[in-house]
């Protein structure tokens, strides 16, 4: 039986159906404290208890911002993003998208690297570390399977007929698409792989610059639309 840090976590894996764990890796104490301060302390409690892990079969993983640096300076080279906050890859789908945190601005952007697309989004120029705390476990309770599950030409899920016919991914595995879906490759079951996650991610940003995609919520807020 699982221990629940809180309410929020254990909606994610029992109301969402994201348990159980899968390929976990526990963080060091020495990770535990670099971190602080950098990303909010309810994402520390998270990765005490659970590691760095799989949840959904593998659909999602809470991720080692270390192994990911590497990812997130190859998409953000060249943007408006590059060197404006302290950024971490906090989440990843098992198709590559990117859930990416800023220390100052929170849950600022996620990166959809198989279509090569940044969705920003909007945050205070500072964020207080109760507010931060209260974002994270929003987060993780408002994860919904459909929404990191990739579909194909015909608009139909990808993932569990992925996991049936290539099998379960690897804590460093993705599934990706061959030849990529920026280099003509068609989105479908048959040009689906188990690919190496850093090396195809960075792979895929080298294809060219993403696009970055509005911030809807910024541009509402900025025309006073919801005073």
């Amino acid at each position: 039986m699982i221990d629940f840090v809180d309410d929020s976590f254990e909606c994610f894996y029992k109301d969402q159906g994201f348990g159980p764990v899968v390929h976990s890796k526990p963080v060091p104490p020495s990770k535990l404290a670099y971190y602080r301060g950098k990303v909010p302390d309810r994402l520390l409690q998270y990765w005490a208890a659970y590691g760095f892990a799989g949840y959904g079969d593998g659909l999602f993983w809470l991720t080692d911002p270390e192994e990911y640096s590497a990812v997130l300076d190859a998409w953000l080279e060249g943007t408006s993003f590059h060197g404006q906050d302290q950024y971490y890859v906090i989440g990843r789908s098992a198709f590559g998208e990117l859930i990416v945190w800023g220390t100052r601005t929170g849950p600022c952007m996620k990166i959809v690297c198989a279509w090569a697309m940044i969705f920003p989004r909007a945050a205070p120029p500072q964020l207080p570390p109760s507010e931060a705390d209260f974002l994270i476990g929003s987060w993780i309770s408002g994860i919904e399977k459909e929404d990191l599950d990739e579909t194909d030409e015909d608009d139909e899920p990808l993932f569990d007929r992925a996991v049936r016919l290539l099998g379960p991914l690897a804590s460093n595995e993705m599934y990706g698409f061959v030849p990529a879906l920026r280099m003509g490759g068609p989105c479908r079951i048959d040009h689906l792989q188990k690919v190496s996650t850093v090396e195809h991610l960075v792979f895929l940003a080298k294809l060219g610059k993403p696009e970055v995609m509005r911030d809807i919520v910024k541009e509402v807020d900025d025309q006073g639309l919801l005073d």
